[in-house]
């Protein structure tokens, strides 16, 4: 019974999905809730996921010249109040330092919620000449906001993430870095994660403050809501001005470098969950699943089955492989596998010995193979790829059948009410209309997407003006 039990602790999705989650991120014991109101832990299951993403991305970073460093977690008032529509986006969720060794502080300090002023305030002093270009840095680092909503991975008060500040010779270099970064954010979520994404620029009410554009990754959970899984920001010279950043260019004469900004969170490990996750836990992606194979024992505890199953995992060394042969039933550590979402199981016992096989058994679709010991680690290499691949169209297909259109604001409310999904329409370009959508309906823009560019009608959804954009929106967490 226990391992029934432990599949029957997790909510059925289809009966509550924010429950659904919260259950699964319990019981496989990614997190754990912090007597720090709004933080939560990471145990080493979910902070393992984090190691192989920052591995990977920074991987891909450096292929395209990124340097890492490290700033202070701490910002002075002065310097944070430089650049005014900056500072003013982020005052709600500032959190300040008033005291230090027990003495109230002259200055109070700011407990980073991005970085983008100690960069400035850094590249002043390293920034001279046209030659001292581009400076292309990146550090990995927690960030601190006061939010008064938290959900894990999704929304906490601290989290982790990378965010990248670069200063280029022209508004061009600058727009270049910006959406290549977008790119290798889109590339990997596919590639690495198995999650398909919608790029697009924001809107300037949902772009980042002090941006001059912000370009976004848009994912698409299982119940049809989005997840901002990575943005990518030009700032232009604006920031650049307010801490008076200089360099004598090529023509011997001052110039002002263009800054761009870009971030990856933990809340991709949300996202991973949300669009994977079945109702018997997680379903992680091969690549970056931190056990891709379990090996289980059936009747352990007759003569040579153990030795078999280590003479397995040793065949299967390339792989990050577990060995499960704890004294619980098989039963027990099938549901185990199941709710820790481990991409394979591979099942050896007495009989499977006498006839040189093994039983694999996926996760993602449960399908079973009888496969000869000899053949295994190529079975698996295969197999691994196959997995990806699969959860990569299945959430693909996912996502294209629910993007609806709507021409008329009576078919998009309906859409935006009744259908779980991205809605898209026509959009004149005025703020007071995504401001009526939203009270409306509480759906946001999400971007207006590179990729989808055909007009499906010449009218704003919402006011029946002449149109500019064709936007996506959508429910978003």
């Amino acid at each position: 019974m226990a391992d029934k039990k432990l599949v029957e602790a997790i909510t059925s999705m289809e009966e509550d999905f924010a429950q659904w989650y919260t259950d699964v991120v319990k019981k496989a014991e990614l997190i754990e809730y912090s007597t720090v109101k709004g933080c939560i832990i990471l145990k080493p299951a979910g902070y393992a996921l984090w190691e192989n993403i920052q591995r990977e991305l920074d991987r891909r970073f450096k292929e395209t010249g990124v340097e890492n460093v490290y700033m202070p977690m701490v910002i002075p008032e002065g310097l944070l109040q430089k650049e005014k529509d900056h500072v003013e986006g982020f005052a709600p969720e500032v959190a300040w330092v008033t005291y230090g060794g027990g003495e109230q502080l002259e200055e109070r300090l700011c407990i980073r919620p991005t970085s983008e002023t100690l960069f400035c305030d850094f590249y002043k002093n390293e920034i001279h000449s046209y030659r001292d270009l581009p400076k292309v840095y990146n550090q990995w680092c927690s960030v601190f906001r006061w939010e008064k909503t938290t959900r894990p991975f999704l929304r906490s008060r601290e989290f982790l993430w990378q965010e990248g500040h670069t200063m280029h010779e022209t508004a061009e270099d600058a727009e270049n870095r910006t959406v290549q970064m977008l790119n290798v954010y889109a590339d990997f979520c596919k590639e690495y994660l198995a999650i398909p994404t919608i790029r697009g620029k924001k809107t300037d009410k949902e772009k980042f403050a002090g941006a001059v554009a912000t370009y976004t990754i848009e994912a698409m959970m299982h119940d049809g809501k989005a997840l901002q899984s990575g943005t990518s920001h030009n700032f232009g010279d604006g920031f650049a001005k307010a801490f008076g950043i200089q360099f004598t260019g090529r023509d011997n004469k001052l110039h002002t470098p263009h800054q761009t900004s870009w971030g990856l969170s933990t809340r991709i490990i949300g996202a991973m969950i949300m669009v994977h996750g079945d109702n018997s836990g997680l379903v992680l992606p091969p690549r970056i699943a931190p056990t891709q194979v379990v090996i289980i024992p059936i009747q352990q505890k007759k003569d040579g089955v153990l030795d078999a199953a280590r003479a397995l995992q040793e065949k299967l060394s390339d792989f990050r492989v577990k060995l499960d042969d704890s004294d619980r039933s098989p039963g027990f550590k099938f549901a185990e596998q199941e709710m820790r979402g481990f991409p394979l199981r591979v099942e050896i016992g007495p009989k499977d010995m006498e006839a040189g096989n093994c039983v694999v058994v996926r996760r993602d679709t449960r399908e079973k193979f009888t496969v000869a010991q000899a053949e295994l680690h190529d079975f698996v290499e295969k197999m691994l790829d196959t997995i990806h691949n699969d959860m990569y169209e299945r959430a693909k297909k996912h996502l294209e059948e629910n993007i609806f259109p709507a021409v008329t604001y009576d078919e998009f409310c309906d859409a935006i009410n009744n259908k779980p999904g991205f809605v898209k329409a026509m959009w004149c370009g005025d703020v007071e209309c995504e401001n009526k959508i939203k009270e409306d309906t509480t759906a946001t823009s999400r971007c207006m997407p590179f990729n989808d560019q055909e007009p499906i009608s010449d009218r704003c959804v919402c006011c029946g003006k002449p149109a500019k954009h064709l936007v996506y929106w959508g429910k978003a967490y």
